[in-house]
């Protein structure tokens, strides 16, 4: 299990790097975009789709790195104020829904990511990028948020991590 939970956030940092890249790319393409458009009057065909797709793939593929380091947005009022037992089931709660959440989404998005691979799927602009490229974050990067959630799971059942990170006697 040990080789399992470091594995999987090891993962998760280089989900991470990959989204940092990718939305560093974005910013590249940006401004490479504004000098093209404003200073030298050129047309721009890729650019706009090129930054919208690796904005959204990098918020997927980044998914689990935030899991990995407690970033998501949460609402901590009510596990500081609940005791350890009960505190340590609403993690279990909380974790299994949006486990089983993810999951739902990781097949739907496979489901997406098949089509467009077998369908030759591209979009309508001239740069008539496949769509499968594009589709990729989403099961690529729910499926590893699904193993964070998974290793995040274990780490509560064996007591290596404290439900929201809060230890047994931390109220205020």
């Amino acid at each position: 299990m040990d080789l399992f939970v470091t594995t999987v956030r090891r993962l998760s940092q280089l989900c991470g790097i990959v989204a940092a890249l990718t939305l560093a790319a974005a910013v590249l393409v940006v401004c490479q975009m504004v000098v093209l458009r404003y200073f030298l009057n050129e047309s721009t065909v890729w650019q706009t789709e090129f930054t919208t797709y690796s904005i959204v793939g990098a918020t997927l593929i980044g998914s689990p790195y935030v899991l990995l380091r407690r970033g998501h947005v949460n609402v901590d009022l009510l596990p500081i104020y609940l005791p350890h037992r009960a505190r340590l089931i609403l993690a279990f709660v909380a974790s299994g829904l949006a486990l089983a959440f993810c999951v739902a989404l990781v097949y739907s998005g496979a489901e997406l990511w098949l089509d467009a691979w077998q369908g030759g799927w591209t979009t309508d602009s001239i740069w008539r990028l496949p769509l499968w490229i594009a589709y990729a974050p989403i099961p690529i990067g729910i499926g590893l948020l699904c193993l964070q959630y998974v290793a995040d799971i274990l780490c509560l059942i064996t007591g290596r991590e404290m439900p929201f990170g809060l230890e047994q006697g931390d109220q205020p």
